[in-house]
């Protein structure tokens, strides 16, 4: 009876919590703020009432399945829209050899700060190697089936299984060749053009609609990850998250800070106080997919890039930039592993660590588990044993807050570099203009985004 008591009680709380979150928003108060509130009240909530809060997670899974909802045609919408804009093809070559680039330097960077941090911090110190019966270790692809992986077979399959890349590619291949015959006769390809284009602007605006409910969700989602782990289950790992928190908070600080501000040239603060609701919505939902929606808002609405290079490299970074994922915390999984295990590791065995996370965090993109199969593939190139992996597994929702806030970052920061290189970045609108909130966001905006961005 004192169970149930309780259960009602946090599903009465959550109720009066859910409806001061709507008069906030009704009250004008900012996006940002209300999910902070958001985040603070579901985990205040969620220790409070410990399991018998864990079912408040169904708030935050409607949210990430009305998210998930749109990915798919989101994605369709902007790289077929975002390359059909590009009527020069060494253009959009040129744009999408500096993204990807970009994404494998700031991954080889995040995993060499990992090394670094767990060198110091040596996670894996006086911990005893436990067996855990329920471990299965992840089979590493091979570079065939990899590859293969990124081939779509049948589009409309692997959008109803959520691979994510074979789509892009579909969506890439339909685009060039609507470039293509645009060149060749404009009439024919006009009509599609523009249904592609108003089927965009349907799309932004039931994202506009579902990014409305974001605080709704963080509460949902943070009352649940507080009920479900507390302080007792972080103490024997500790050093494992606070490795990991350590090594994203240096890459966030010097690998991006250094881009945002001697590459872009924008000022520091500004830029983060802008993207802020990438970060909250990445930290909490955990999903870069999840989080692409509002990357793609403040990327175009804050950070005033043009709608071409956020269409082009958002979704492109939502699936292959994972400078958390496949980055740093692999090496300093890889770290923890060889000291559990008492395996010295030299010089080399760091470089290889760096090289194979760069590596991996290219050819896992279509792989379900992007980080488990990243770490697996780090162990296995530096020899290591892939079974130690399983001890972190407990802890792994804690440290994909901090590895998902860091994937969308990038991406955010990738955006805007390549935006400045190509004079597509209104610097003007982004240092006079105010922030402008999500949910007022005018899809119509966004057509023609290019054409009003000025040189960087």
């Amino acid at each position: 009876m004192i169970v149930n008591s309780l259960y009602i009680a946090s599903w009465a709380v959550a109720v009066v919590v859910l409806l001061l979150l709507f008069f906030a928003a009704k009250k004008k108060v900012g996006f940002g703020t209300r999910v902070l509130i958001a985040m603070v009240l579901g985990v205040v909530v969620g220790a409070v009432f410990g399991k018998e809060a864990t079912d408040l997670g169904t708030i935050g899974s409607i949210y990430v399945n009305l998210i998930k909802m749109i990915v798919m045609p989101l994605v369709i919408a902007t790289i077929i829209s975002s390359i059909t804009s590009v009527s020069d093809p060494n253009m959009l070559r040129k744009i999408g050899t500096k993204t990807i680039a970009l994404f494998l330097i700031t991954t080889g960077i995040a995993a060499a700060i990992g090394v670094v941090v767990a060198v110091i911090i040596d996670p894996g110190a006086g911990i005893p190697y436990v067996q855990d019966a329920k471990f299965a270790a992840r089979e590493i692809p091979s570079f065939l089936k990899v590859f293969m992986d990124l081939v779509p077979a049948n589009p409309v399959n692997e959008m109803a299984t959520g691979k994510v890349v074979p789509v892009i590619v579909f969506a890439m291949f339909v685009a060039v060749a609507i470039t293509i015959e645009g060149n060749r006769k404009p009439e024919s390809v006009r009509p599609i053009k523009e249904v592609i284009q108003s089927f965009a602007v349907v799309m932004f605006r039931v994202t506009k609609l579902i990014i409305r409910l974001t605080p709704y969700g963080v509460f949902g989602l943070m009352a649940a990850m507080a009920a479900k782990y507390g302080l007792a289950s972080l103490l024997p790992m500790g050093k494992v998250v606070i490795a990991v928190y350590i090594a994203c908070l240096l890459h966030f600080v010097l690998t991006y800070g250094f881009l945002v501000t001697f590459v872009a040239r924008v000022n520091p603060i500004r830029f983060l106080k802008k993207i802020y609701p990438v970060l909250a919505v990445a930290f909490t939902t955990r999903s870069s997919y999840a989080t692409l929606p509002v990357n793609l808002e403040v990327i175009t609405k804050r950070l005033k890039v043009s709608d071409r290079i956020a269409s082009f490299v958002a979704p492109l970074g939502a699936t292959i930039n994972m400078n958390g994922c496949g980055g740093l915390y692999p090496a300093i999984v890889a770290i923890f592993v060889a000291k559990v295990f008492g395996i010295d590791l030299t010089i080399t065995h760091y470089l290889l660590i760096v090289g194979s996370a760069m590596i991996a965090s290219i050819g896992v993109a279509g792989v379900p588990g992007p980080a488990s199969i990243s770490t697996t593939v780090v162990l296995a190139s530096v020899g290591l044993p892939i079974e130690g992996m399983a001890m972190v597994l407990g802890i792994d929702a804690i440290l994909d807050m901090a590895r998902t806030a860091i994937n969308a970052t990038g991406t955010t920061v990738s955006s805007l570099v390549v935006a400045v290189t190509e004079k597509e970045f209104n610097r003007e609108a982004f240092n006079n203009e105010a922030d402008e909130e999500l949910e007022n966001y005018d899809v119509s905006s966004r057509n023609g985004g290019s054409k009003t961005a000025v040189a960087g």
